[in-house]
């Protein structure tokens, strides 16, 4: 896919256009949206392992208000691959840019994990988290009440105030719902183990997965674990994990239009939205120089 991209870039500056000041705004912003995944695609450890043509169309669509309602982004991965840190640093750096233009409600963020089935008196009844989690799978698209997340999204896209639901990550398996009020905004964006699964992956207009080594991951899931003091069960939990991973969330790969690197520096990530955001900045405030 990263010679798609750079042959299509390549392919538009051979036309070599005489832009003129009425020419269609997506034109122009596709062309630069190809040159910013090309360059990105081609540097040294890029932060891209896959990125369909399609997604740069689509995405040129809603920066030149071609589209003018909302966008759903999805992010999926295994546990501990680094899509939480991901989607922070993108909501992080999306914010930043819309305090410096007064832009309200820019980015409403949903969390997957909240949508995991209350099971509170299930870990009561057996003590601990650590033993309810020997005989509960969690790594599994049926622990997560998905049907309501995509309701969600979708009445979020409508333009409807919603109010989310809240899990208490700690070891209580409680869910609390309708506590975290998420109001209409620019982007809604979504980040879990089973965001892209088939129960919910169609209330996204972009779909992204996040792929990382086994080492790393095991690492990270580790270090996790213990956080958690998830204690002896740290081994069986790993396990299962990685086996339901290999047939819940290893194939949704295939249905993301982005494949990222989980273990690209931190910085790269934020650096490339900035440029997205450059782009829609000239566009937006600025006077595209077309020509």
């Amino acid at each position: 896919m990263q010679n798609t991209i750079t042959k299509t870039y390549n392919k538009i500056n051979r036309k070599n256009f005489n832009y003129s000041n009425d020419i269609a705004l997506l034109d122009y912003i596709e062309l630069r949206l190809n040159k910013i995944f090309s360059d990105e695609l081609n540097s040294e450890n890029s932060i891209f392992i896959k990125v369909k043509q399609s997604v740069i169309h689509k995405m040129a669509l809603f920066l030149s208000n071609n589209i003018t309602r909302a966008c759903a982004v999805g992010i999926a991965g295994e546990t501990a691959s680094g899509k939480s840190t991901i989607a922070f640093d993108i909501i992080n750096t999306i914010e930043a840019f819309a305090r410096e233009y007064s832009i309200n409600n820019v980015i409403t963020r949903i969390n997957t994990d909240d949508y995991y089935y209350d099971r509170s008196e299930m870990v009561k009844k057996a003590g601990s988290f650590a033993e309810f989690a020997k005989h509960y799978d969690l790594d599994v698209p049926e622990a997560l009440e998905l049907e309501l997340m995509k309701k969600h999204i979708k009445s979020l896209l409508f333009g409807n105030t919603v109010y989310l639901p809240e899990y208490d990550m700690s070891g209580t398996a409680i869910r609390r719902d309708n506590v975290k009020l998420a109001v209409p905004s620019k982007i809604i964006i979504s980040e879990g183990l089973f965001t892209l699964t088939d129960k919910v992956v169609d209330a996204f207009d972009f779909k992204i997965y996040v792929d990382v080594s086994a080492k790393t991951q095991k690492e990270r899931f580790y270090k996790r674990a213990a956080e958690r003091d998830l204690g002896d069960s740290a081994d069986e939990v790993y396990k299962n994990a990685s086996d339901k991973a290999k047939t819940h969330i290893h194939p949704t790969a295939c249905k993301a239009d982005i494949i990222l690197s989980g273990e690209a520096h931190r910085a790269a990530y934020r650096d490339f939205i900035g440029k997205i955001l450059s782009l829609a900045e000239e566009v937006h405030f600025k006077t595209p120089v077309l020509c």
